[in-house]
């Protein structure tokens, strides 16, 4: 018996349907959330273009000069103002023959969170690929430090922080599955294998300090060094571990995020800038209402379209300011838009006020004069 035409044409109706709702709604289906309280100022930022994509994480040396940058190809570079530009400073990796400026290539090493050591001058390097490095004042090719803690791997070392009197390094591994290339990945799988690390420098020990998270992205020491800070990108969580005093060894949540959290910084006065490389949008709520959604679009999309998903359509520019003590949200910049800064992926605060502002993906570093 042949199907009726009234039960047929509302059901070939409903892909026709369907695509008119997701052409008119579309924006607010994956566009990012509105924060209250937010001030749109980031677009005013000043840009500073580079020869390479990705300066994920800034540093300045010991004698202020810099910034310091780690980009995709493996290399970090050095700011010698307007007339200088960029300049090469160190590298991760001997293996220099096919490194891409725009895409990353494995053995050229991934270099991430950057920290000096005051004392000696040493930049150390979390690279996604190779484990904790470190290199010396007069830069070159970088030495391997940590590359294994508790009889595993270290595949995705992200951001570290020194704690100068005691000569420990704290540092994120974020996977012991995939590296940095699938960050996006490892943010949906919802697996719980990331950890913090404790490295005794003197000692030459690698302990873990807290371990089963979700994508511990950023990572940053207190002013006193009482307490670590670390972030989930797949949560929008800080965590607090305490690592001094009464409660050494206890940890607790220290704040919950509007988006997803990349690099984390202290600054000159002990609060915490911790910029997000996207906000929160409904499909960034599906990823986190099951690890079971997340697993199933990260098998069915292309890591482009997960990138193009999480940000809403449209790359923007969001950092957030901590208190040091309670984890209350003091402020909020952003650029909405993504007129000026994109894929914000850390703010790094100077003495003079300004904040100088990585992206993971974009070719620029951004400066904005918070005064």
């Amino acid at each position: 018996m042949p199907i009726s035409w009234r039960v047929l044409t509302p059901v070939s109706a409903a892909p026709v349907i369907l695509a008119v709702l997701c052409f008119f709604f579309w924006s607010s289906i994956i566009g990012p959330e509105n924060i209250k309280g937010t001030k749109h100022v980031l677009q005013d930022a000043k840009t500073i273009p580079l020869p390479a994509d990705g300066p994920e994480s800034l540093e300045f040396d010991p004698q202020g000069e810099g910034p310091y940058v780690g980009v995709t190809d493996g290399r970090i570079l050095k700011w010698r103002g307007e007339e200088l530009g960029w300049v090469d400073f160190a590298y991760t990796s001997p293996h220099r023959d096919n490194c891409s400026r725009h895409e990353v290539v494995p053995s050229c090493g991934r270099p991430l969170g950057l920290t000096f050591e005051k004392k000696t001058g040493d930049l150390y390097i979390c690279d996604g690929y190779f484990g904790l490095m470190k290199v010396g004042p007069q830069g070159g090719l970088a030495e391997l430090v940590v590359d294994e803690a508790e009889g595993r791997k270290v595949m995705f070392a992200n951001q570290g922080d020194i704690d100068e009197e005691e000569d420990i390094f704290y540092f994120n591994d974020s996977s012991d599955t995939y590296h940095f290339r699938e960050v996006f990945y490892v943010s949906m799988s919802g697996t719980k294998v990331g950890r913090v690390i404790r490295y005794d420098m003197k000692k030459k020990e690698a302990k873990v300090i807290m371990d089963k998270l979700r994508l511990p992205n950023g990572l940053a020491l207190s002013k006193n060094g009482s307490f670590v800070v670390t972030c989930e990108s797949s949560t929008n969580i800080c965590h607090r571990i305490w690592v001094k005093g009464p409660k050494s060894g206890t940890n607790e949540v220290f704040a919950t995020l509007p988006g997803s959290p990349d690099n984390i910084r202290r600054t000159p006065t002990g609060d915490f800038w911790v910029a997000l490389h996207c906000k929160k949008n409904l499909f960034t709520r599906a990823v986190l209402i099951h690890t079971s959604v997340g697993r199933f679009l990260m098998n069915t999309m292309k890591m482009e379209t997960v990138i193009h998903f999480m940000n809403g359509g449209k790359p923007h520019g969001i950092v957030v300011k901590l208190s040091g003590e309670t984890g209350e949200i003091l402020e909020i910049l952003e650029d909405s838009e993504g007129k000026t800064v994109k894929y914000a992926s850390e703010a790094y605060e100077t003495e003079d006020g300004k904040l100088w502002i990585g992206s993971v993906y974009w070719p620029a570093v951004w400066v904005y004069d918070s005064k």
